[in-house]
């Protein structure tokens, strides 16, 4: 029954990352003949003075986008795991962002945050009334703040199934204890979610080392290289500069980062054979 899985996943995931290594080692425009290139690629990419500028612009968005999303997950998904019937719509509502293309959100949003003709001005509100694409701290600002408005509905979804897989029985010992809501919160919902946040954490991360299309339409790396993640960097390279070689250093350089975050979050929340409702 895995077989199935496991050849879909040899094909379209295996054998690309295989060829992309490989043709990191090489050097390639994307059309003509391929030729080897031993360590060249790697050497000039790692020397590169713009690559340590890219990873840090990368792990701001992502701790940063990690420091809004979590908590208002958390709070959401608690929220709509109750019973009421007004709950479902707002879940539905809720989960509308996620539905959206990326692509146009960014359009959209660059659109209202201009600062002729988007909704400052047409509201005569000042405060909004500035180039929030034009600089460097505020391209940075909105990018996080588009991007946690975008995927925080599916964070909360997730948060909501945990919350419901907690036994009732938790909370209504803890009420005959005499624990309010927000007690019953801390000491309850936030402890019996470690798991799922620690997955939730390792999507949140591991997808933001791939962040594209939002700020490639929004900001295309600018102003300057203020917005320059690794995964753009690595297009402008590969299909601007028609240097696949050096933009596959690159796409190898993401995966590794991906695999480095990804067990390092695992080791943070111990082992997963213990259950999520140890205690219960």
């Amino acid at each position: 029954m895995v077989l199935p899985a496991l050849v879909l996943f040899t094909v379209f995931g295996v054998v690309p990352l295989i060829g992309v290594l490989v043709l990191s080692f090489t050097q390639w425009d994307g059309l003509g003949a391929i030729h080897a290139a031993g360590l060249s690629n790697w050497k000039s990419v790692l020397s590169d003075s713009q690559l340590p500028h890219s990873i840090l612009v990368t792990f701001e968005i992502m701790i940063l986008s990690w420091l809004v999303q979590t908590p208002m997950s958390l709070l959401l998904g608690t929220f709509l795991a109750g019973r009421q019937r007004y709950r479902a719509f707002l879940a539905v509502l809720y989960f509308i962002p996620l539905l959206l293309s990326s692509a146009a959100i960014a359009i959209t949003y660059k659109a209202l945050l201009d600062p002729n003709f988007g909704l400052g001005p047409g509201l005569q509100l000042g405060f909004l009334t500035q180039d929030w694409l034009g600089k460097s701290n505020l391209a940075l600002g909105v990018v996080i703040f588009i991007v946690s408005w975008q995927f925080i509905p599916f964070h909360s979804l997730i948060y909501q199934g945990g919350v419901r897989a907690i036994p009732t029985t938790m909370y209504e010992a803890a009420a005959i204890d005499g624990a309010g809501r927000i007690r019953q919160f801390f000491s309850i919902t936030v402890p019996q979610l470690k798991y799922t946040i620690i997955t939730s954490s390792t999507l949140m991360v591991v997808g933001s080392l791939t962040f594209f299309d939002l700020i490639f339409v929004l900001t295309a790396g600018g102003p300057g290289d203020a917005t320059r993640v690794l995964a753009l960097d690595m297009y402008k390279r590969g299909f601007m500069s028609n240097q696949m070689g050096p933009a596959s250093v690159i796409a190898a350089l993401i995966v590794l980062l991906g695999l480095a975050l990804a067990l390092l979050l695992r080791r943070l929340g111990g082992s997963t054979t213990a259950s999520q409702q140890e205690g219960a």
